[in-house]
Formats: C-alpha cells, sequence, structure tokens
C-alpha cells in the first residue's frame, strides 16, 4: 500500500472495469435492488434477505411528505428562481439539518449511548427522560405536527418484528414514548425518524449515516417537485408563509 496515496475501499476502477466493494457493477445491475445495492454501499457487504427487505422499507418509508417541508420548499423556491433541476435540488438538500431531517441521526445517537447502559429498556427510559426534562432538552424522533400516530412507524415496526430486527433499541424507543407520555401528560408518538433510528440502530448502522438514510430517501421526492415546479407552475411565484410583521424600527431619516 502507497502511503502518499488516497486510499478508499469503496469502488475500484480502471479501463472497461468498475467494481462496488469488490462487486462487478454489470452484475449488480443484474442482480442487485437499488436499497440491496444502498446497504452494500454503506456497510461493505452484501445484505441478506431479511437485511434488503428492511433497507427497502426504510428508504421507501421517508421519500416524500407533501409540499410544506423545508427541503421541499427549497428545491420548489430555487425552482421558481429560474434555476436548473441540479441546483434545485441541491438547494433542497442543503436544507436538511438538525431541525428538519436531523432527527434520524440525532435520535440514533442518543439510543445507542443508552441501549449500552445497565437496565432494563424501561429503567433506561425512565432516567433518560428525566435527565432531557432536567436539562430542557427535546426527545429527537418523537411528536409529530401533523400525525397522532404515525402510520409508517406502526409498519416499520411491524416490519422489523416480522424479520427479527426488532432488539433493545426498538424496546428503548417504545419504552422513551410510554415515559414521555407519563412524564408531560401527553402522547408524544414515536415519529418515522425516530422509528429509523431504532431499526437502524438494531441493523448494526453507525448513528453518524442517520442523515444519510433520510438523504437518500427524500431525494427522489425533491425531484419530483423540482420536476412538477419547473413544468407546471410559473417562475417565480410566492412560495411559503408570506403573512409577515415588521417589527423594526420606525420609519427615521438619515
Amino acid at each position: 500500500m502507497d502511503n502518499n496515496k488516497w486510499q478508499t475501499a469503496i469502488t475500484d476502477i480502471e479501463p472497461g472495469k468498475i467494481r462496488v466493494r469488490g462487486y462487478d457493477i454489470t452484475d449488480m445491475m443484474d442482480n442487485l435492488s437499488f436499497a440491496q445495492t444502498v446497504y452494500l454501499i454503506l456497510r461493505g457487504e452484501l445484505p441478506d434477505d431479511k437485511e434488503a427487505r428492511m433497507m427497502e422499507a426504510i428508504l421507501v418509508s421517508s421519500i416524500d411528505h407533501g409540499a410544506s417541508p423545508p427541503s421541499v420548499l427549497g428545491t420548489r423556491t430555487v425552482m421558481s428562481g429560474g434555476n436548473s433541476l441540479n441546483a434545485s435540488v441541491a438547494g433542497g438538500v442543503l436544507v436538511i439539518g438538525d431541525s428538519h431531517g436531523g432527527a434520524i441521526e440525532q435520535s440514533a445517537r442518543i439510543m445507542q449511548a443508552w441501549a449500552e447502559k445497565e437496565g432494563t429498556p424501561q429503567e433506561l427510559a425512565k432516567s433518560l427522560v428525566a435527565e432531557m426534562r432536567a436539562s430542557k432538552k427535546r426527545m429527537p424522533g418523537f411528536g409529530h405536527r401533523l400525525h397522532k400516530t404515525d402510520p409508517r412507524t406502526l409498519k416499520l415496526f411491524e416490519i422489523a418484528e416480522k424479520l427479527e430486527f426488532s432488539g433493545r433499541h426498538t424496546e428503548l424507543a417504545i419504552a422513551i414514548e410510554a415515559e414521555l407520555e407519563k412524564a408531560s401528560g401527553r402522547k408524544l408518538p414515536i415519529n418515522v425518524d425516530g422509528a429509523i433510528a431504532a431499526v437502524i440502530s438494531d441493523m448494526g448502522f453507525d448513528w453518524r449515516l442517520g442523515k444519510g438514510f433520510f438523504i437518500i430517501s427524500r431525494v427522489p421526492g425533491l425531484i419530483a417537485h423540482a420536476y412538477e415546479e419547473m413544468t407546471t407552475e410559473k417562475p417565480m411565484r410566492t412560495l411559503g408563509n408570506t403573512d409577515f410583521e415588521y417589527s423594526g424600527p420606525p420609519e427615521r431619516k438619515i
């Protein structure tokens, strides 16, 4: 190995050859689904049938959530300004951050750290919720502005249980949901981000890939919104909330 060269274990290329994690791309085109290929490139090994099915469900679950999320508004706004498809989608992806699209990463980080501790999921959930309330922090991946019960969560957990990916992290997530309701007096359901965080943790994924799962899933939706904006709407149209109130200084002279 030449220490002066940049090393990558992901893809090897040479004239007429492309090998991803050691597998020929043409064999992959013939034999692998997109979900299997995503698993391979992230983990370095091919998924088994259960891992592939779980990966498929995760990637489908967040493909789109209507026209109101910030990343969609970002994509449509950039397109409305007269920009290209790639610029518009890139604009939407750049909107993804800790407040929008970051809950999978944040929730998985917390759950992976706490799942390593001694105690039952219920005991850990009680301590975790008490600690977060004392520091006035919100548990990411719980609660939803629209859904009282997120249908995607129910389905992901159903599939995870069937495929035997419902482990300690999923148990902890369910215990946190119950403890949050007990502590706050109101239901804060596990949303799709929290469900994905629990399942990918039970699958052995590093929490630092959390945003990656959201981006991979959401980009096709952003492309669809960019194309719809391009082909059905007038340029420079009004998007988002325009009901604002000025709060600066009154009129004054130089």
